[in-house]
């Protein structure tokens, strides 16, 4: 008996990842299905997938951007920094634009006359542009570590490294050494934490099954009227960035987009039913490792920095959301507000956290910047309410053409600093 426990274990081990994780993911589609709403008993084990996703990120975050940062020259670091940013600013603001231009196409919320109708709701903060800037600097880093904040942990991480870089090409020898020295210590615990990475994500399967199940038993097959056009709209506009906009910039680079998302899959799939940017990191980093050939050196920079501030997925959602309100309210929003929707929703999602949900409260900022505020008891707040009840459907597509987005700003990168291995490509 002892025996085929493990040569079950053995079996289950040896075969491949993907593939268990898509089995998971079918079987939690049906399952959530058939039971309903009474899944939700087997949500500890979707949960305990995400602590353990959780328990690896802050580690991960700090010590591979580090070794990224300190691992590039100074002159390169600036090069990789910039064309970064600038590719990650660019797509969101071309995925806010998608999502305005399918918005204005469906209509979502159309004919649902909500003008007038009291909603109940708590009391909703509301993030400020000038608190997310000023969340990116942390007044102690070591406490945005502990409570795993990942902006201002990011930002500290990136200053650390950097100034690191510098050191090591110090004259002195003794503070050449130290740099030395510390950078061998995080490029270990960042080993250390990678080979952990492949530990948990022997429990993605089972993980998988819990979280989807619960979706579907809950959420139901579909989302009827209103917002079923809102969920068709997002994802048609989240499909429509994924080829034409990541396609269009990788076909520049001279790389199939097919090929590359054939490549990326599995951050992909996990993104979406992990919902989570940032819990999706290690695999994103092993992915663009194992799968695509590209430089530690670039990916342990460009990786963490996109799960915080490269939201794509997010920037469509935000996009079709407000428009969603605007039609449900009798107030659809004119071409300066849709101006001003892209606007915010791009600075909007360089304080989105990579985590579950987080897409949701950012969509207070950008209603409330076409004077849409989300207050109690307002047709806004039940318009809002609505999009609350199918965020979870949404926030999985967003999510996986967030990861994805990642991955495919890190290839361009990487292919013009020369630091991906072409001959990956061709197999």
């Amino acid at each position: 008996m002892e025996q085929k426990r493990k040569g079950i274990m053995r079996m289950y081990l040896e075969s491949n990842l993907l593939i268990r994780i898509l089995i998971g993911l079918v079987l939690g589609v049906i399952i959530g299905l058939l039971v309903g709403p009474g899944i939700k008993v087997i949500k500890p084990f979707g949960d305990v997938f995400i602590r353990l996703l959780k328990m690896i990120v802050m580690p991960v975050v700090f010590f591979s951007l580090v070794v990224g940062a300190a691992s590039i020259s100074p002159a390169r670091l600036g090069r990789v920094g910039l064309k970064i940013v600038g590719y990650y600013l660019l797509t969101s603001a071309f995925a806010v634009a998608i999502g305005l231009l399918f918005a204005n196409v469906f209509k979502p919320g159309m004919g649902l006359e909500l003008a007038g109708v009291e909603a109940a709701g708590k009391e909703l903060k509301k993030p400020s542009v000038i608190d997310t800037i000023l969340n990116i600097f942390p007044t102690n880093p070591f406490k945005a570590l502990a409570e795993g904040k990942v902006l201002p942990t990011i930002f500290f991480a990136i200053i650390f490294g950097i100034a690191l870089s510098y050191l090591k090409e110090s004259t002195v020898e003794r503070l050449k050494n130290s740099a030395e020295t510390i950078l061998t210590v995080c490029d270990g615990v960042a080993e250390i934490m990678y080979k952990i990475v492949r530990g948990v994500l022997q429990y993605a399967p089972i993980g998988v099954l819990a979280l989807i199940a619960v979706v579907f038993g809950t959420q139901g097959a579909e989302a009827a009227g209103p917002l079923g056009i809102v969920t068709l709209a997002v994802y048609i506009a989240l499909i429509v960035h994924m080829f034409v906009i990541y396609g269009g910039f990788l076909s520049v680079f001279r790389f199939d987009v097919f090929k590359f998302l054939g490549r990326a899959k599995e951050a992909s799939i996990t993104a979406f039913v992990t919902r989570s940017s940032s819990g999706t990191l290690p695999v994103t980093m092993r992915v663009a490792d194992e799968n695509m050939g590209i430089s530690k050196s670039v990916y342990s920079f460009t990786l963490p920095l996109g799960a915080t501030i490269n939201m794509d997925g997010t920037a469509i959602y935000q996009g079709v959301c407000a428009m969603f309100v605007g039609y449900a309210i009798g107030l659809p929003l004119n071409f300066a507000q849709q101006m001003t929707v892209i606007i915010t929703a791009v600075l909007a999602s360089i304080g989105t956290a990579g985590v579950p949900g987080a897409g949701a409260i950012m969509l207070l900022m950008v209603l409330d910047s076409v004077g849409l505020p989300v207050d109690p008891g307002t047709p806004v707040a039940m318009a809002y309410a609505m999009i609350l009840g199918i965020d979870a459907i949404l926030d999985m597509g967003r999510t996986s053409v967030n990861v994805t987005g990642d991955l495919a700003g890190t290839t361009i990168v990487a292919k013009s600093e020369n630091q991906i291995d072409l001959e990956r490509w061709k197999k």
